[in-house]
């Protein structure tokens, strides 16, 4: 079935994009077993396939459905769709092609939404969605989103997150996925924020066989303060494959980008984190600090910090470790009077903390913990 958003020749354009643009992905190795070039989805795909339910308390923001938002919000909608994708974002073009599932979320100038925004997607067994969310925030507003995936068993999902925000306006985008364990799940967030703008990416991958996820914030105008938080923890036979970007086009902004990972089992990990400063983008100010933990022998995360620096007058810092539980640590603890296995699992659950801090609501950053106690445990 096509796009609900594009003409036939836009969703060949698309379809073609995501058949030639390349992942810049690694190829499959000793550690890393799967082709993502050669990634396609379930037989199922294109179709009418899984739901979406949009849950918002706010009168003055509009929360709707892609169907909803392309025929009454047109013209708004245009604001924000599209916008930030880029070129380079192979599964991007695939989930732009089949885009009939999807939510469309506006927050008006100066208004100030207190309860997360909650997005749900939801797909039966074996079925193939793309879900595509759309955020356009104006001048001054301010709302946290939460992303959640409800999958059935086998499924494939591949998503886009856009975020528009204008001058002063503050976006929290939030996406915790705990899809089942022979599910394939990619998705593309993407941010272009406005002019003093703060726009965040907070993100979680527990779930999945294969977890694929692009973070990026685009920065055009000063003044902007940009934040990317995830963590990831594949166990068993889960691949996850992260990669963010900030790339900073103007001057006078910040970024800060944290990332957790811990990998147990023969779970497999990468990481590859891009910080670009253009020439004319004086008083830069970006760090990128990445850890990762492992937890057993047959485990492998590969970590690839990125600066990439044109101007001279910037504060650029990187900082990666990757490496099993601290001896010390546990000794210290063991002392104490806490068997060496609670002492372990307090360690590496107190490692994921900074990040999880970094989610809206207590209530989802609980669900995080538990998550992550029950792999630590598994």
């Amino acid at each position: 079935m096509p796009s609900l958003l594009l003409t036939p020749q836009e969703r060949d354009v698309a379809l073609d994009a995501f058949q030639t643009t390349r992942t810049g992905r690694e190829k499959p190795s000793q550690f890393w077993k799967i082709d993502l070039e050669s990634l396609v989805p379930n037989a199922s795909a294109g179709g009418a396939a899984g739901e979406v339910a949009i849950e918002s308390a706010s009168p003055r923001a509009i929360a709707c459905d892609l169907a909803t938002a392309a025929r009454d919000h047109a013209a708004l909608f245009a604001r924000a769709f599209r916008q930030a994708i880029e070129p380079q974002h192979k599964f991007a073009h695939l989930a732009l092609a089949n885009a009939r599932l999807g939510a469309f979320i506006y927050v008006p100038a100066d208004c100030a939404i207190d309860e997360p925004i909650v997005v749900r997607y939801r797909a039966a067994d074996g079925e193939s969605i793309f879900p595509y969310t759309v955020v356009l925030a104006e001048r001054g507003a301010r709302a946290t989103i939460i992303e959640r995936l409800e999958l059935g068993a086998g499924t494939f999902a591949c998503g886009v997150a856009e975020v528009v925000t204008e001058e002063g306006s503050d976006v929290t985008y939030a996406s915790a996925q705990f899809a089942p364990q022979d599910a394939r799940v990619l998705f593309t967030r993407v941010a272009r924020p406005g002019r003093d703008a703060r726009v965040a990416w907070a993100s979680a991958e527990l779930g999945a066989a294969l977890s694929v996820s692009d973070l990026t914030i685009t920065i055009l105008q000063p003044g902007v303060d940009a934040k990317i938080a995830t963590l990831f923890f594949p166990t068993g036979s889960q691949h996850v494959d992260v990669v963010s970007n900030v790339d900073h086009r103007t001057g006078d902004a910040t970024s800060e980008t944290l990332v957790k990972s811990a990998a147990a089992g023969r779970g497999q990990g990468r990481y590859l984190g891009n910080i670009r400063i253009a020439a004319h983008a004086q008083h830069s100010d970006a760090s990128l600090r990445d850890d990762a933990l492992l937890l057993s022998k047959t485990a492998h995360i590969d970590s690839v910090p990125a600066l990439e620096i044109a101007a001279n007058d910037v504060k650029a810092y990187h900082g990666a470790t990757v490496g099993a539980l601290d001896d010390e640590s546990i000794f210290y603890m063991t002392t104490r009077g806490i068997e060496r296995e609670a002492a372990e699992r307090m360690i590496a659950l107190g490692f994921f903390e900074p990040a999880i801090d970094r989610f809206p609501t207590e209530a989802l950053r609980e669900e995080l913990r538990a998550a992550l106690q029950a792999k630590v445990t598994s």
